[in-house]
């Protein structure tokens, strides 16, 4: 299987209200860039979406290097709560509904086509990758205000 790095981000103004995301694939030299928005969303929402549509765009299953800054994502995925929560038909252990089942599920389903090591990078730091799947993300939101 072909490995390939994602960098993911999600931004929001306000939470909920209109918010972006951003992705880098970098593969073999070769290096795009997605972005999108919605008009009414939370900043998790965008998080998730940035990974999913990333995840999407890849033409087959490959090793996926996932790279993003949020804690939502990583957490969820390496300690299995998304998992548990599906389980549960989407229920936390507390009795509390799960929030976005419906990215969830699709990421989850994203997962298993894919072999994905998740690590985690400090946001508004020194990556340039991070720090440009940011400036994606603010940049689609932007254009929904």
């Amino acid at each position: 299987m072909k490995t390939v790095t994602l960098y993911t981000d999600g931004a929001c103004s306000g939470n909920p209200g209109p918010g972006g995301w951003g992705a880098i694939l970098l593969f073999g030299g070769h290096e795009r860039e997605l972005s999108g928005g919605e008009r009414q969303t939370t900043n998790n929402r965008m998080e998730l979406t940035a990974v999913i549509k990333g995840l999407e765009a890849l033409k087959e299953p490959c090793v996926v290097e996932l790279w993003s800054d949020s804690k939502y994502v990583i957490d969820a995925l390496a300690k299995g709560w998304a998992k548990g929560w599906r389980a549960r038909g989407w229920v936390k252990p507390d009795k509390k509904p799960a929030l976005n089942p419906d990215l969830w599920e699709r990421l989850l389903e994203l997962c298993e086509e894919h072999r994905v090591n998740l690590h985690w990078v400090k946001g508004h730091a020194d990556n340039p990758y991070n720090n440009r799947c940011d400036q994606l993300a603010v940049g689609e939101w932007q254009k929904l205000k």
